[in-house]
C-alpha cells in the first residue's frame, strides 16, 4: 500500500499535468429526456469560456418517425458535431431540420455542420437580419475566446424563414414555430409542442441565472413576448438558460424581473430622475440568488433606462 508521503506525490503528479499547457477541459454534451422523444441539453449558466466552448445555453432535439428536428445548432461548428454525436446516442434518425431560435452566436453558428450533413435550416426572418448584422462580430469575439477550436466555423444563414408562425409536420409530430415580438435579441422565437404541451423558449425564459439585458434588446416586446408564451400554459419549458422548468419559476426569475426593471425605469425617466440615481434606487435583491447577478444587474439596469429615454 502506497505510503502518505507517496500519494502526496501521486496527486501533486496528476495537478501538475492539469496545468500544463494545452491540458484543457472539453465540453460534453448530454442530453436529458424532457418528454417522449423531446430532449433537452442544459449549457453552463456561466459566461462563455474556453472551456465551455462558448455553449452557455441550453439546445435539444425532437425524434419522430420520419427523423430529428435539433433546436438550436450551438456555438461552433465542433459543438455541432458533439451535439450530433450526443443525439446519435439517443436514436439513429436523420436530422432534417435544423431551427435557431434566435441570433445569438449559440444558437446559429453551428448551422454550418448541420448544412453539411443535408439538413433544412430555419429562423424566423427578424432574426436572419439580426445575425446578418452581428454575426461577423460575434464570430471574431469566439475567434479570441475558443482559439483552435473555433475551427470549421463559418456563418452560415438559415435557408427557409418564417414570419409569425409556421408548422412543421414531421412524421408523427407536429411542431409549432412561433415568432412574437422578440425581446432579448430581435429576432427570437420559440419551439411550441402543442401535443406534449412542451415549450422551447430560447432567450425568452433565463432561470438559475440572471437574464442579461442587451444594447439591442427591447423590454417592452420581450414582456410582450412572455405574455403570449404565458397564453400557451405549457407544462413543461427548456429555457434558453438553466433548468428545464416549469411556468411559475420562468414567471418569478424572468418576468418579474423585466417588469420591475422596466416600471422603475419608466418612472425614473418620466421624473426625470438621471441614470446614475436610477441605477442607486432599483432594488433587485429578489434575485441576487441568480448565477451572474453581481456581474449583469449593473448593465441591464443601465440599459433599461436608456431604452425608456428613447422612446
Amino acid at each position: 500500500m502506497p505510503s502518505k508521503m507517496q500519494r502526496l506525490s501521486q496527486f501533486l503528479a496528476f495537478f501538475s499535468l492539469l496545468c500544463l499547457p494545452g491540458i484543457a477541459v472539453s465540453l460534453e454534451i448530454n442530453f436529458q429526456p424532457v418528454a417522449p422523444g423531446v430532449y433537452a441539453y442544459i449549457g453552463d449558466t456561466g459566461m462563455r469560456s474556453f472551456e465551455n466552448e462558448g455553449m452557455n445555453a441550453n439546445s435539444g432535439f425532437i425524434i419522430t418517425d420520419a427523423g430529428v428536428v435539433v433546436v438550436d445548432s450551438g456555438s461552433t461548428w465542433k459543438v455541432a458535431e458533439k451535439i450530433h454525436a450526443a443525439i446519435r446516442k439517443v436514436t439513429s434518425q436523420p436530422v432534417k431540420y435544423v431551427i435557431n431560435t434566435g441570433g445569438q452566436d449559440h444558437r446559429w453558428l453551428g448551422n454550418g455542420y448541420f448544412k453539411a450533413q443535408g439538413a433544412e435550416i430555419l429562423a424566423a426572418s427578424a432574426a436572419i437580419d439580426d445575425m446578418k448584422a452581428r454575426g461577423a462580430l460575434q464570430l471574431q469575439g469566439l475567434t479570441r475566446e475558443l482559439k483552435d477550436r473555433i475551427t470549421g466555423t463559418e456563418i452560415v444563414l438559415p435557408t427557409r424563414t418564417f414570419t409569425k408562425k409556421e408548422v412543421l409536420h414531421l412524421g408523427n409530430r407536429e411542431i409549432h414555430l412561433l415568432f412574437f415580438h422578440g425581446g432579448h435579441t430581435p429576432g427570437d422565437s420559440v419551439v411550441w409542442l402543442p401535443k406534449e404541451s412542451v415549450l422551447f423558449s430560447g432567450d425568452l425564459i433565463y432561470v438559475d441565472r440572471l437574464l442579461g439585458v442587451l444594447p439591442f434588446s427591447h423590454t417592452g416586446n420581450w414582456i410582450a413576448s412572455f405574455a403570449e408564451m404565458e397564453a400557451l400554459q405549457p407544462k413543461r419549458i427548456i429555457p434558453g438558460h438553466g433548468a428545464v422548468t416549469d411556468l411559475p419559476k420562468a414567471q418569478r426569475e424572468s418576468r418579474d424581473y423585466l417588469k420591475q426593471v422596466a416600471s422603475h425605469m419608466r418612472r425614473a425617466v418620466d421624473e426625470m430622475v438621471d441614470l446614475q440615481a436610477a441605477i442607486n434606487n432599483l432594488n433587485q435583491s429578489s434575485w441576487a440568488h441568480l448565477a451572474n447577478f453581481e456581474l449583469l444587474k449593473g448593465g441591464n439596469a443601465s440599459r433599461v433606462y436608456l431604452e425608456m429615454e428613447s422612446r
